[in-house]
């Protein structure tokens, strides 16, 4: 038959069971992102996008680069086509892993069809195009 404790018995059997506590420093170490941040391109995407072709990412990404050039420019002189031109490059940054160029443009487009703070939008899409190109530059100047 088990033997019943006073809940007295019982207190001091647990903090016999329990571990001890050690209030040594520990070194801090970053946690790691909670979204990975790789930068204005997503080359897992890329890679994932052109097949693992090496030279077809570089073809792509050059194309790109000198295309949002163009578009950005001519976008900056307010075309009757400019909602058709910023949904072009909105589709072309989400193909090539530019996803930070695409939700520019989605906001650029939500600014023109709200007719609302179209000049705030237009210069957050050319900051993020502008990042984009430079990181398309290292990736193709480094192979």
């Amino acid at each position: 038959m088990a033997e019943i404790l006073p809940e007295t018995d019982l207190a001091d059997r647990r903090s016999d069971l329990a571990m001890p506590l050690h209030q040594e420093r520990i070194a801090w170490m970053p946690s790691p992102p909670l979204v990975p941040d790789d930068g204005p391109i997503d080359v897992p995407h890329l890679t994932r996008m052109t097949l693992g072709d090496a030279s077809l990412e570089r073809e792509v990404l050059a194309m790109f680069a000198g295309q949002s050039a163009s578009l950005i420019g001519t976008l900056a002189t307010w075309p009757a086509n400019a909602a058709s031109l910023v949904h072009t490059l909105k589709g072309s940054a989400r193909a090539i892993g530019a996803f930070g160029v695409a939700e520019a443009a989605e906001h650029l487009e939500a600014a023109m069809a709200s007719k609302t703070e179209v000049a705030t939008a237009f210069a957050a899409l050319n900051e993020s195009l502008a990042e984009a190109r430079a990181a398309i530059e290292a990736i193709l100047n480094r192979s």
